[in-house]
């Protein structure tokens, strides 16, 4: 694959927006690339579809979203698939007419204006949650939609970002992450290797990837919860696990630098 060119120094560094289906998605997937770009300079922020804005687990996210840098939520407030509190009298985010989902993302996109987008991948993750799986539907559809001016014209002028990333796990790097889920009945729907398009080291922003994962203190509780089954580890592993993010490219245009260009 080839490497995409870091951006001239008198260049501002690309922005990112996260598009991601519940609070903790963001610090679990792409908390290390967030925080990255943050520290290099580059606007970045979160989409967040599930869960009511004056609910919990908006407070935890708004803490996460303080230490990763990616300012305040945007959180659209459906209904998780799994969880019938989360956002009551909403509709589920996954039974939500698609044109309807486009349309919020496309309003962000075109407000914020993001160089780069990272959403889930087309399995949901390894647990192929349906949220995860129409989070990924949705910002696929929202991405191309965002730059055509006839397409939800009430959510305002065209923007066309340049790039489009999908957070994934390729079958070579699930290693300790594996047995972690499985021993508590979880799926491992893990992608081909050369899927992996980009492989990004995060093992100096782990610090800040960590406290954004412990800002959401809801899921610190329990069997289940990921963040739950780190917490349990001891340092060196949970590092092992978290230190390296991997996404597929799905689409790029030629001028936009690649995630894990940024200084420092």
């Amino acid at each position: 694959m080839a490497t995409p060119t870091p951006p001239p120094a008198d260049r501002e560094p690309p922005s990112v927006l996260g598009v991601f289906a519940h609070p903790d998605d963001e610090s679990l997937l792409a908390g290390g690339v967030l925080a990255r770009h943050a520290a290099g300079g580059a606007r970045t922020a979160v989409v967040t579809a599930t869960w009511a804005p004056d609910g919990p687990r908006a407070a935890e996210l708004a803490r996460a979203l303080s230490v990763l840098g990616a300012g305040e939520p945007r959180m659209l407030g459906f209904r998780d698939a799994r969880a019938e509190a989360s956002a009551p009298g909403r509709p589920r985010w996954c039974d939500t007419d698609l044109d309807e989902a486009i349309g919020h993302v496309v309003a962000h996109i075109r407000q914020f204006r993001p160089d780069i987008v990272i959403t889930h991948d087309a399995v949901g993750q390894l647990t192929g949650h349906p949220d995860h799986r129409r989070t990924h539907q949705v910002a696929l559809l929202a991405v191309e939609a965002a730059g055509l001016a006839h397409l939800h014209p009430e959510a305002g002028e065209p923007w066309q970002p340049g790039a489009l990333y999908a957070a994934t796990h390729p079958h070579s790097g699930i290693g300790d992450l594996g047995p972690l889920l499985s021993g508590v009945g979880k799926s491992l729907l893990s992608v081909p290797d050369a899927y992996a398009t980009a492989t990004v080291d995060v093992t100096r922003w782990l610090d800040r990837k960590w406290a954004a994962i412990t800002c959401h203190r809801s899921q610190l509780q329990g069997e289940r919860p990921l963040p739950a089954l780190l917490g349990r580890l001891d340092e060196e592993l949970r590092s092992r696990i978290l230190g390296t993010e991997y996404f597929t490219r799905l689409c790029m245009t030629p001028d936009v630098p690649g995630l894990g260009h940024l200084a420092p």
